[in-house]
């Protein structure tokens, strides 16, 4: 038996599988849930004990076995996070994550000491976002000065898991392309904008790595901890996105991954760098080489779970209770920014569901609105790829609303093309397994990652769904509704 391993490391939980490579299949997987602190400021931060103890946990569960045919080990972890440690690598802070919206002011400043938006996407082809690694650097250097006085690594999630497994500190592009630190199109550190932060900051930056390359080694100290072979290669790795495309397979141009879990999430690869920042799409790199245009929401599952707590439903009475509704749900509206909002830029949003009547107040018209909402936002992003060119073929789909039959379908008949959904679950994990045998293969010559992809990534086609031409109208209608009530309530919020 051969294998090689994949590590998730997401928002609300970390998770690992073990491929086996030559029979195509994860023969087993572990995982453990994630604490989350919340203040109302719309802070959102973890600590590096809960990862720590989540490898451990994680590992515990896998049999000596399996874990003894590991010969490579690829990472996938949330986007965004800022681990500060100093030069003993013990944590300075917590980690602020990827929805942490308590960052605005600092946005602000290193935006205007830029010159403007403009400016900004001309250093980074992005905008400073608060949801972005760069403000949360400055946030620390304002408001924990001795923390910051002390910093040595600036490192994301996934990178401190490498760190933890091999001892060495880097980071490739696609995950860096999410910092707001780096030039995503000459593939290199912004020294304007490093500098705007503080003049030090550049020289603490981890070196930067192919993403073909290996991260390092397991080290004999990661080895006895979690009972895995010392010396295998752990590669480069990525954002959960940049792995949820290779576990998807959309790693050529033309496929689109769409993600439907806490965040919603939109990405397609490019040859070449594209970028609508103006319209949420992102210009990050992949963690293959090439593009990877995105558009992130920080409210997806998170608006379903809300509505589906209020009416006391489980997940399927959700979903049966949303197919009586018609499609538009007769006019009513969820704007699901119980986060605050990323796309758009609305990090003070609040959710509200509006629209209602005497006539379709019901629960079933709630209930099957704050599935359309989600996709309603993506929708956004899949016009801004269309008007940079890309040529959408079919989306895959992943993430807990992928288990959805009617979010399939509404899914399809909003975005108005094919759903594909892999046959493996685990998209970010499976592709962080990929990925080690991608760095595995190419230790004996060059390996090419689309030829790879097409051999280990499989759809189920028994969870197909194909856009059909009365819905895809009524939803033509229904979306431009809500960019109608979106235009109205974005001021409130700015």
């Amino acid at each position: 038996m051969r294998t090689v391993a994949g590590i998730d490391l997401g928002t609300q939980s970390m998770k690992v599988v073990i491929y086996d490579y030559e029979k195509k299949e994860i023969i087993e997987k572990s995982s453990c849930p994630m604490e989350l602190i919340s203040e109302s400021d719309g802070t959102r931060e973890q600590k590096t004990e809960w990862f720590d103890k989540g490898l451990e946990v994680c590992f515990g569960k896998l049999s000596a076995g399996a874990k003894s045919t590991i010969e490579a080990i690829g990472i996938s972890g949330q986007q965004h996070g800022f681990v500060p440690l100093d030069k003993d690598g013990k944590s300075l802070y917590n980690i602020k994550l990827w929805c942490d919206t308590s960052t605005v002011e600092e946005c602000r400043i290193i935006t205007q000491a830029a010159g403007g938006d403009d400016a900004v996407v001309a250093a980074l082809g992005n905008l400073m976002l608060p949801g972005f690694t760069a403000p949360k650097i400055l946030w620390l250097k304002r408001h924990k000065p001795d923390a910051f006085a002390a910093l040595k690594y600036i490192m994301l999630p996934h990178d401190y898991l490498n760190w933890k497994l091999t001892g060495e500190y880097v980071m490739e592009y696609g995950d860096s392309s999410g910092t707001a630190l780096f030039d995503s199109r000459k593939r290199e550190w912004s020294k304007k904008i490093c500098d705007i932060i503080d003049p030090k900051l550049l020289g603490l930056l981890p070196k930067l790595i192919d993403p073909a390359a290996p991260a390092g080694k397991v080290c004999a100290q990661a080895a006895d901890a979690y009972g895995i072979p010392a010396g295998i290669p752990v590669s480069a790795g990525g954002g959960d996105n940049m792995m949820g495309a290779v576990g998807t397979g959309t790693v050529a141009d033309g496929f689109l991954t769409m993600s439907m879990g806490t965040s919603g999430t939109l990405y397609g690869y490019s040859d070449k760098p594209i970028a609508d920042p103006a319209n949420g799409l992102s210009g990050f790199c992949s963690s293959t080489g090439g593009w990877l245009p995105l558009l992130c929401t920080m409210n997806c599952t998170v608006a379903t779970e809300f509505i589906r707590g209020l009416f006391q439903m489980d997940v399927k009475d959700l979903d049966a209770e949303a197919a009586k509704a018609p499609c538009g749900s007769e006019g009513v509206l969820v704007m699901p920014f119980f986060n605050g909002e990323r796309t758009p830029n609305l990090p003070n949003g609040r959710a509200s569901i509006t629209g209602l009547t005497s006539a379709n107040t019901n629960r079933a018209n709630i209930a099957r609105a704050s599935l359309e909402s989600a996709v309603f936002a993506m929708r956004g992003g899949l016009d801004a790829f269309r008007k940079l060119g890309f040529k959408p073929k079919e989306i895959r789909l992943i993430g807990g609303g992928s288990k959805s039959p009617l979010w399939r379908q509404i899914a399809a008949d909003i975005m108005n093309l094919p759903i594909r959904v892999p046959a493996l679950d685990e998209a970010a994990a499976l592709g962080g397994a990929v990925q080690a045998l991608w760095c595995l293969k190419n230790q004996d010559g060059k390996c090419d990652i689309s030829a790879l992809c097409a051999e280990h990534i499989k759809l189920d086609e028994s969870k197909s769904a194909n856009p059909i031409a009365e819905n895809v109208a009524a939803y033509d209608k229904a979306y431009a509704d809500y960019n109608k009530v979106l235009a109205a309530v974005s001021p409130l919020y700015e």
